[in-house]
């Protein structure tokens, strides 16, 4: 869950210069006080900061994770391309595979894919 939000926020903030509570919910398919209360729960983890009636922003630590998941999207949708798997269909099934690849998966992913 931390994941998908950071990356998503990272991504409004880059596209739009700030991300709204309306708009992520939109784009998750949630509704707005699911998004409330999980925002809640990465402000408590120190991934966000937010001020009342305004845009989220991430800390620090906030960008770190988005990074590395953007990171891990990127590497696992090159590897399924380079299978001959539709960039649709790649897209769609790094958003499940990236959050469960363990770090020597990933490594192995980057290594056949630096070999071509």
């Amino acid at each position: 869950m931390a994941e998908d939000y950071v990356e998503l926020i990272a991504e409004l903030i880059e596209t739009r210069g700030e991300a709204r509570p309306v708009e992520i919910a939109e784009r998750l398919g949630v509704k707005p006080p699911t998004v409330t209360k999980n925002i809640s729960r990465l402000k408590a983890a120190g991934l966000v900061r937010r001020e009342p009636y305004r845009a989220i922003f991430l800390t620090d630590a906030g960008q770190d994770l988005a990074e590395i998941c953007r990171r891990r999207h990127r590497v696992v949708v090159a590897f399924l391309l380079s299978l001959g798997i539709d960039e649709e269909t790649a897209e769609r099934d790094a958003e499940g595979i990236e959050h469960h690849v363990s770090g020597t998966t990933l490594e192995a992913f980057e290594r056949r894919l630096n070999q071509k």
